[in-house]
C-alpha cells in the first residue's frame, strides 16, 4: 500500500502542475500533506515532517545557492564568465566545445557538491552557448551528467564516501574503479543521449535561458580586452574547488596517518564545509571582480541583491521538495521497501543496485537511498567474496536512477534550465536512469576482472 499511495500522490502532483497549472511550491506542500494523511500519519506529525524537511533542505542548500548565485553574478557582471567562455571557445573550436564543457564539469565535479557545481557552471556554460550560438541545453545536459556521475561514484562525495566506510571498502579502490566506470557512463548519458534527446524534445533545446540560475550569466557584453584576465577569472570561479580539494586532502592524510583531532584540523574541516567554501569564494570575488577593478561597492551589492531575487522561488521550491521527501521517509515508505528485500538471495552487486533503485524511486534522495541500502546489504556480504568497492559503486548507481518529483535534483534542473515537467522527464529523468543502468553494467563487467 505505501508504494501505491506514493504513486497516487505523484500522479496528483503532476495533475495539479501540468493540467491545472498550479504553482509548483503550493503543489508540493499540498501533496506533502495529502500523502502524509494517506500514509496514516497524525496531522501534527505531518506538520513537523514538512517543517523539518523544508528546514533541513534550506539549511543544506540555501546558503550554497545564495552565495553561489552572488558569486556567479559577480563573475558574469565583471566580464569574467565571458572571458572564460571565449578562452575555452578559442582553445576548443566550436565542434569540440561540448567536450570542453564535459571535461571542465568532470574535473570540478570531483571536488564540488552537485549543487555547488551547478551554480558555478551554469552561468559560464550559458555564456559559452551565447557566444557560439549553440543550444544552452545541448551543453547543459552533458554538464549535469558529469556532475551527477561524480556525485554517485566518486569520493569525497557523501554517498560513496560514507557507504565505503559502512561496507569496509578500500576508498582508494572505490575512487579508482569509480573513475573507470565514470568515463564511459558520462559519454553514454551525456553527449550520446543529448543527440537523441534533441530529436525527442526539440522544444527544450530551442529555449533561451529561461531558468533562474542561467539568467545570472546574462550580463553586459564587453570587448574582450575590457574583461578580467583568464587567470584571475578562472581562479575566482574554481576557488571553491581549491578549498574543498585542500580540505579533502588534509582530512585523508589525517585519517590515513591516524592523527588525532586538533584545532588545525578542525579549522580545515570548517573551511572545507560547502557553505563556508562559498562564503570565502564570494569574498574573494568581491575583490577580484569588483574592488580590484574599481567597481563601487554599491554596484556590487546591487548585483548581489539581483542574483538572490532571481533564485528566490527556486529556493522555496527546493525547500518544499525536501518537505515531500521527509513526509515519505517519516511515513515509512523506505522501511516498507526494505522489508520487501529482506532475506533475498540475489547476487550482492545486483541486489545492492536494485534496493537502492527502488528506495530512490520511492523517496527521492540519492544519498538516503545509498545509506539505507548499505544497512540492508551489509549483513548479506558476510558469506560472500564479492569485491566491496564494486558493491559501493553498484549502490551508488542504483541511488541515482529515475530522478522525478520527489527528488530535489529534479526541481533544481527544471527551474535552472526553465524546462516544463514533460521536458524535465524526457531529459533529466532519462539521463539519470542511463547513468544508473550504465553504472550497473560497467560494475558487472568490471567484476569479471577484479
Amino acid at each position: 500500500m505505501p508504494l501505491i499511495i506514493t504513486a497516487l500522490g505523484i500522479l496528483l502532483l503532476l495533475t495539479m502542475i501540468m493540467k491545472f497549472k498550479i504553482n509548483t511550491l503550493i503543489t508540493l506542500i499540498v501533496v506533502s500533506f495529502v500523502l502524509g494523511l494517506a500514509l496514516g500519519m497524525p496531522i501534527n506529525e505531518i506538520i513537523e515532517s514538512v517543517e523539518t524537511g523544508l528546514g533541513g533542505t534550506m539549511a543544506s542548500t540555501g546558503l550554497i545557492f545564495g552565495f553561489g548565485a552572488i558569486l556567479g553574478k559577480l563573475i558574469a557582471d565583471a566580464g569574467g564568465a565571458q572571458r572564460i567562455a571565449m578562452t575555452l571557445i578559442a582553445r576548443f573550436n566550436e565542434k569540440w566545445v561540448q567536450w570542453a564543457v564535459i571535461l571542465t564539469s568532470f574535473i570540478l565535479g570531483i571536488a564540488l557538491f552537485f549543487e555547488v557545481g551547478l551554480v558555478l557552471l551554469i552561468p559560464i556554460v550559458y555564456q559559452i552557448a551565447k557566444q557560439t550560438n549553440i543550444s544552452f541545453l545541448w551543453l547543459g545536459l552533458p554538464m549535469v551528467t558529469a556532475l551527477s556521475v561524480t556525485h554517485a561514484f566518486l569520493p569525497p562525495h557523501p554517498g560513496p564516501t560514507v557507504i565505503s566506510a559502512q561496507y569496509g571498502a578500500n576508498i582508494g579502490l572505490v575512487l579508482l574503479y569509480g573513475l573507470l566506470i565514470s568515463i564511459p557512463t558520462i559519454i553514454i548519458a551525456g553527449p550520446l543521449f543529448t543527440r537523441y534527446a534533441k530529436k525527442f524534445v526539440p522544444t527544450a533545446f530551442e529555449k533561451a535561458a529561461e531558468g533562474s540560475i542561467a539568467k545570472l550569466g546574462d550580463a553586459k557584453q564587453y570587448k574582450l580586452e575590457d574583461t578580467p584576465g583568464f587567470g584571475v577569472s578562472a581562479i575566482t570561479a574554481v576557488f571553491p574547488v581549491i578549498l574543498m580539494g585542500l580540505s579533502t586532502i588534509f582530512t585523508l592524510v589525517k585519517d590515513t596517518m591516524g592523527i588525532g583531532d586538533s584545532f588545525f584540523f578542525d579549522m580545515i574541516a570548517a573551511i572545507g564545509a560547502p557553505s563556508m567554501v562559498m562564503l570565502l569564494s564570494l569574498l574573494l570575488s568581491l575583490y577580484t571582480m569588483g574592488i580590484a577593478r574599481g567597481i563601487p561597492m554599491e554596484s556590487l551589492m546591487k548585483s548581489a541583491e539581483g542574483s538572490v531575487k532571481a533564485i528566490g522561488m527556486l529556493l522555496l521550491i527546493l525547500g518544499a521538495s525536501g518537505a515531500l521527501k521527509e513526509v515519505l521517509m517519516d511515513g515509512g515508505v523506505g522501511d516498507y521497501v526494505a522489508l520487501i528485500f529482506e532475506g533475498s538471495t540475489i547476487s550482492p552487486l545486483f541486489l545492492a543496485w536494485l534496493i537502492a533503485a527502488v528506495i530512490r524511486v520511492a523517496q527521492g534522495s540519492a544519498t538516503v537511498s545509498a545509506l539505507t541500502t548499505a544497512g540492508l546489504v551489509l549483513p548479506l556480504l558476510a558469506d560472500t567474496d564479492v569485491n566491496l568497492a564494486l558493491v559501493v559503486l553498484a549502490t551508488g548507481a542504483g541511488s541515482v536512477i529515475a530522478s522525478h518529483v520527489n527528488d530535489t535534483g529534479f526541481w533544481i534542473i527544471k527551474e535552472s534550465f526553465g524546462l516544463t515537467m514533460k521536458e524535465t522527464f524526457a531529459t533529466w529523468t532519462i539521463l539519470e536512469t542511463l547513468i544508473s543502468v550504465s553504472g550497473l553494467v560497467f560494475v558487472l563487467l568490471l567484476s569479471l576482472f577484479v
